[in-house]
């Protein structure tokens, strides 16, 4: 009797554990993902194209914003809780922390949301220049593991 109530109880937990880490978010697969073009906006000098990014039909879209610069094609990639950039450039294709100037994101809540080491990671995801279509496959593919644990929520 003892045996039976105590596998009860395991498999009664794994159950529970693993409703709960579903329910927090805590890393779902980003199968689908589209982009749509903003068109109706003034951009101004120093903006090429905005997008917006949404995963499996989220309401909660990021914003990624094209720009050219001396270092070469910059893609500014923010929602509410988090920025990063992707650049293009002759050294190749990869993320790097967002400037200062450019993020409404506090810093701090930033690097809670940021994993520090998948940063290191994607510093260079291809060594050759990439083209806009690839620049927004690749920010798609790998942005939702930038994000720590627990936070792939605001993805989805």
């Amino acid at each position: 009797m003892r045996k039976v109530n105590f596998i009860i109880a395991i498999v009664t937990f794994l159950v529970m554990a693993s409703s709960v880490a579903n329910a927090t978010g805590i890393r779902t697969e980003f199968k689908e993902f589209e982009f749509t073009l903003v068109d109706d906006l003034y951009m101004g000098k120093k903006v090429d194209a905005i997008w917006t990014l949404s995963y499996d039909n989220s309401e909660k879209p990021v914003t990624v914003v094209k720009r050219n610069t001396i270092e070469g094609t910059e893609y500014l990639v923010s929602s509410e809780f988090f920025a990063v950039r992707y650049v293009s450039s002759a050294s190749g294709f990869g993320v790097k922390p967002v400037r200062k100037s450019w993020s409404n994101v506090n810093s701090r809540i930033n690097h809670a949301v940021i994993n520090q080491d998948q940063l290191k990671n994607q510093e260079i995801i291809s060594p050759n220049k990439v083209d806009d279509k690839m620049a927004l496959g690749l920010i798609a593919s790998y942005l939702p593991d930038l994000l720590n644990d627990g936070y792939t929520h605001l993805l989805n």
